[in-house]
């Protein structure tokens, strides 16, 4: 896309001092009531926690940007969450995963309607996962002071230069918000977001299944019997990360995990074998890890999930793959799209294996511009050339 000029930026004050108060908060909620949109951005703390602790709310209607301190002491949140259910009015976000998260937590719900500028800027030409200042500075060709980054924001008091960083995240957001919202019109593509929305703004997105814990840990193969032990290791390690609000890690390491669902321990004495085990044979967890264990064991070893197996089994041809990888990026820098907003490494797999696979590709405008495509390669109705260093179909 073309660089837009340079917008003025919304005057702010090094010394404009979050909102503390329930009553500074109502009136500010009552200015934002009639706003079309709102940027809204969070500074939060998780390394010590499960859950991300909410540290500071920004929040700008392209003319007044505030902080919303919600470690004030008695500051109620109640007319914020009202405003955030309030579906006559947009949120914007960049990377709204985290933040969204974090409401979820707090108010039971997710803001509606949400967009984020980070999903935008896939389908405007910016790349895969674009960060804040990089659309700043492609957008608005604004530099972004990030020197605050990586500041305790759960710290107080805040300083003027804190203040102002995290107010710039929604001051240039709701900048950026109205020339994005006319470059995707002007492009017909503002429809091509709406899926990507929608998984946004439903909350099983940002909840944690605790029997699905497993699948984020890195193993190789299994056998059934010491898989379905780190299945319930790592279900009963989520639970126990949520009850205590403590990093997974913190309760028990993955190889830990793994070592324990590998070996079985079945006494105290065993306990010293283990990899990283707190405690060693004195632990405090060895009496609930060695209950987990015996519950794993009256599982069927039927029950084991046969996924890894099954596609090991069932590989692409290579050549195929191969061809549909460079079909992807031809298309994907013909439109000026991020890849990954049409299809995975997972999902060309399964096309090269399936025509009726049930996969994003073969749906929609992903379809149009890439679906079809791939179907006619794959069948031999067209074929990829290369003319003057550039790729080319061709029809056979």
């Amino acid at each position: 896309m073309s660089r837009t000029p340079k917008a003025p930026k919304i005057p702010t004050s090094n010394t404009h001092e979050p909102i503390t108060t329930t009553k500074a908060l109502a009136a500010i909620v009552e200015r934002y009531q009639s706003a079309p949109f709102l940027a809204v951005d969070t500074e939060f703390m998780r390394e010590k926690t499960y859950y991300s602790q909410l540290c500071l709310i920004q929040i700008s209607d392209g003319k007044k940007a505030v902080c919303i301190d919600p470690l004030a002491q008695g500051l109620e949140l109640d007319a914020l969450w009202s405003l955030m259910r309030d579906e006559a009015i947009l949120k914007v976000f960049h990377a709204a995963h985290q933040d969204l998260e974090i409401f979820l937590n707090l108010m039971g719900d997710l803001p509606r309607p949400v967009y984020d500028t980070q999903i935008a800027a896939m389908v405007m030409g910016q790349g895969d996962q674009v960060g804040y200042d990089k659309l700043v500075k492609a957008v608005l060709d604004h530099d972004i002071d990030k020197t605050s980054r990586f500041t305790d924001w759960s710290k107080r008091p805040l300083s003027d230069r804190q203040i102002a960083y995290a107010l710039d995240d929604v001051i240039f957001l709701a900048q950026l918000y109205p020339i994005i919202i006319n470059q995707l019109d002007k492009q017909g593509r503002v429809a091509w977001l709406a899926d990507e929305f929608d998984r946004l703004a439903s909350p099983d997105t940002y909840r944690t299944i605790p029997e699905d814990a497993w699948k984020r840990i890195k193993i190789r193969h299994m056998k059934p019997p010491a898989l379905l032990r780190l299945i319930h290791l790592a279900a009963w390690r989520e639970r126990e990360a949520q009850t205590r609000d403590l990093p997974r890690n913190r309760i028990l390491r993955d190889e830990t995990l793994i070592d324990l669902a590998g070996s079985n321990p079945e006494n105290r004495g065993a306990f010293s074998k283990i990899r990283n085990f707190p405690g060693g044979t004195d632990g405090k967890l060895i009496d609930p890890v060695l209950k987990v264990l015996a519950t794993a064991a009256t599982a069927s070893p039927d029950d084991a999930p046969t996924q890894d197996k099954s596609k090991r089994q069932k590989r692409p041809p290579a050549a195929i793959l191969e061809l549909l990888r460079v079909l992807l990026k031809h298309v994907t820098d013909y439109h000026d799209i991020a890849p990954r907003l049409i299809a995975s490494a997972e999902d060309l797999e399964a096309l090269a294996l399936d025509d009726n696979a049930p996969i994003r590709a073969l749906d929609g405008w992903r379809r149009d511009i890439f679906g079809t495509p791939a179907l006619k390669l794959k069948n031999g109705d067209i074929a990829i050339a290369i003319e003057n260093k550039k790729i080319r179909l061709i029809d056979l």
